[in-house]
């Protein structure tokens, strides 16, 4: 992950949240879940800027979308009680993935906050198709 391309990755979701009607907070972290590039539109919620984040670091810890953790997380559900361990577990959060086969890893992730989780979910697959297609 470097600091360009995750700028156009950023660029990507927001012109998505555009399209969406949606106002919107963008974030794209390398494989330690370290921020690497940020956006926040005006207007967009508050609460933006430490979800998307979340989301992010989310995914690329768990390797997963965000948005298949509201049933795992519930209570019953096979990762129940990971929210209360500071996970953010509704959609948006995406991860990047390298390599194929074994040497498939995880190398970064991005997360949008701000709009309906169908929006956050668009953007942030917006901003991954950008990684896919490097």
């Amino acid at each position: 992950m470097n600091l360009e391309l995750a700028l156009r990755m950023t660029e990507a979701a927001l012109k998505q949240a555009f399209r969406e009607g949606a106002a919107v907070s963008v974030a794209v972290v390398d494989e330690g879940g370290n921020l690497v590039s940020f956006q926040r539109m005006e207007g967009a919620e508050i609460s933006g800027p430490v979800l998307a984040q979340g989301k992010a670091y989310t995914s690329v810890a768990l390797r997963r979308p965000t948005s298949e953790l509201p049933a795992l997380a519930a209570q019953g559900g096979e990762l129940a009680g990971l929210a209360g361990a500071g996970f953010v577990c509704f959609g948006g959060g995406v991860p990047l993935w390298s390599g194929y086969g074994e040497g498939e890893r995880v190398v970064g992730g991005v997360g949008v906050s701000g709009g309906t989780i169908t929006q956050d979910v668009a953007c942030a697959e917006a901003a991954a198709s950008v990684w896919g297609a490097r």
